[in-house]
């Protein structure tokens, strides 16, 4: 099969939630297929970058968008119906780029992720289409909009309006809908949303192993740093649980490991000699292994949160909250264990730094949990199953030839 897949940004290296999903499912998708990768992208690529992707795609082009576009484009946005971060990837130039390709690559099936690719080929009635939601955008739009700070509130419910009115247009618009957890699909509020498939991330258990390495930190946080969702998450783990942990355990230290930490994040190394903000780091599985226990008290947000199956994949004991493990599905008390006010958080913590034989007991079950629940391949192979139409343990018909895809 000739596979057009469609993205809003080159997905490596992978320091995203959206990268890390579609590195993994397109290269997978590549062993059997012939693909060709269009990615959006609002910076400079690397061409170390562009080569590493070259390594499973048959094809691959990047359309670079300048600033000042993405500023007009979002003003005139103010005058249409549609989503702002769906305007903000949809150019003209890009347009004319994908359609020259979509006639040149004459692809069998177009693969989208994220409403934000989808105003480039929604019209394209005569190819089968998938798109892959990934988690739901106005749900976490909706979510953002009860913190933001008062005037922003109007645009975020103004987003999050056009939001659901988009997702619901382009359920009817594709094919086939995919999405990251039935959490997710169950926040869809188009009628007939039972009839997404749920293909949830993997973990690469090859590469987060368990490592044994001396330990400097009690807690991790790690994630993009600036992502509003994770940087809601980690001022209040440091702001309303750390100093109620640190009541009974003074020198507890922290360590937030993540790509382009915002500044006030930045800041709470500076003012705390106990915290250590890493920004980007080469191997965040260094950041995993050198920590006690992984505290993610997700309080906004959609979709699966990657950093908890990581962490649970290097056994390290996981903290977080009940919106992020209704994704994950961890038995709570076994594999995870569940806070949810500033003072329930800092009891966890407390009783876990306290009690190693309480530590590896939670590790080792989310060990076995992630292994046993969360794999890449098996991932790729459910939606291989929806594009092409031919499940994996369909038996082949007695006089068929073998597939030429």
């Amino acid at each position: 099969m000739r596979l057009l897949v469609l993205l809003s940004r080159v997905p490596y290296p992978l320091e995203k939630g959206d990268k890390l999903r579609a590195y993994h499912l397109i290269s997978r998708l590549a062993e059997r297929h012939e693909v060709y990768l269009f990615c959006l992208s609002d910076t400079r690529t690397p061409q170390e970058h562009i080569d590493h992707l070259k390594g499973f795609c048959a094809h691959i082009e990047v359309v670079h968008i300048g600033r000042w576009r993405i500023l007009l484009k979002l003003l005139t946005a103010v005058f249409t119906r549609l989503p702002f971060q769906v305007a903000y990837f949809h150019h003209g130039h890009a347009q004319r780029r994908i359609d020259a390709a979509i006639e040149r690559f004459k692809p069998d099936h177009v693969f989208c992720q994220l409403v934000r690719t989808t105003e480039y080929v929604r019209h394209r009635y005569d190819l089968p289409k998938t798109l892959d939601y990934m988690d739901t955008l106005s749900k976490g739009m909706e979510r953002r909009t009860e913190t933001a700070a008062f005037h922003l509130r109007p645009i975020f419910r103004a987003e999050t309006r056009r939001l659901i009115r988009y997702e619901n247009l382009m359920f009817d618009q594709f094919d086939h809908s995919v999405i990251i957890s039935a959490q997710d699909r169950d926040y869809i509020y188009h009628p007939w949303r039972d009839r997404m498939a749920v293909v949830p991330n993997g973990v690469d258990t090859d590469h987060f192993t368990p490592q044994q390495v001396e330990v400097r930190y009690d807690l991790l946080f790690t994630g993009n740093m600036n992502y509003p969702p994770n940087i809601d998450s980690v001022l209040f783990l440091v702001n309303k649980v750390l100093p109620l942990v640190r009541r009974e355990r003074p020198e507890t230290s922290l360590l937030i490991s993540g790509v382009d930490p915002s500044a006030n994040v930045r800041d709470l190394a500076r003012t705390d000699p106990l915290i250590s903000v890493t920004g980007w780091v080469k191997d965040i599985r260094s950041s995993y292994a050198a920590s006690h226990v992984f505290v993610a008290p997700m309080q906004i947000g959609t979709g699966l949160q990657n950093k908890i199956l990581e962490a649970m994949a290097m056994r390290i004991p996981c903290i977080t909250s009940a919106l992020a493990n209704n994704a994950v599905g961890a038995p709570t008390g076994e594999a995870v264990l569940i806070g949810d006010t500033p003072e329930e958080y800092a009891e966890l913590i407390l009783r876990l730094l306290a009690d190693p034989a309480e530590r590896e007991r939670i590790a080792a079950n989310g060990y076995r949990f992630v292994r046993e629940h969360f794999d890449w391949g098996r991932s790729a192979r459910a939606l291989e199953d929806l594009i092409t139409g031919v499940p994996h343990d369909a038996p082949a018909p007695a006089a068929a030839l073998p597939s030429q895809c």
